[in-house]
């Protein structure tokens, strides 16, 4: 059975409209790994053309792509422990989570991913949306529908979560808390 040829020409359509978005929200969320963030970029959108190809284009479809390649990365990082924590203090991973800087160096920054992936899909994408797309409260707050006050007690709620997390994964890996 083939598919509508508006169809397919819509999917091209949306393919350039928001490839380059994606990518980004990927590579960003893959602890600087290239090889991930491509092989879950393709992944999402051969996902996303046999999904279309059927239902049609959903109605935000930037926002149907991340979620899938949001899941697609905690099903990868739930299957792979995080490096191994040898070379790294817990210290310094709650130094680099702390300062809302990008950790200085990738065993770091691959923890703070595996952790950021143990939390609710809300949690995950304040966190995401403040600390790694550099999104004001204001903005965070316009796009939700929400008070800037409502967005700053649901991020620190997240932070707290997520060094719970981090105590957690770094715990599990012989950290000492």
């Amino acid at each position: 059975m083939g598919t509508p040829a508006g169809t397919e020409a819509r999917i091209l359509a949306v393919y350039g409209e928001t490839i380059d978005a994606l990518y980004a929200y990927v590579a960003r969320s893959c602890c600087g790994d290239r090889t991930l963030a491509e092989d879950v970029t393709q992944e999402t959108w051969l996902r996303a053309v046999r999904e279309w190809r059927r239902n049609g284009p959903p109605e935000k479809p930037l926002a149907w792509l991340f979620t899938v390649a949001r899941n697609l990365l905690a099903s990868y990082y739930r299957r792979r422990r995080p490096v191994s924590l040898d070379s790294v203090s817990p210290a310094e991973v709650l130094a680099a989570l702390d300062s809302g800087r990008p950790a200085e160096s990738d065993a770091v920054t691959a923890v703070i991913c595996h952790a950021l992936t143990r939390l609710p899909e809300e949690q995950a994408q304040l966190i995401e949306a403040f600390h790694f797309e550099d999104r004001h409260v204001a903005q965070i707050a316009q796009a939700r529908g929400l008070s800037e006050r409502a967005v700053e007690g649901r991020l620190r709620r997240a932070r707290q979560r997520l060094r719970r997390e981090l105590e957690s994964v770094m715990a599990f890996q012989g950290g000492t808390r």
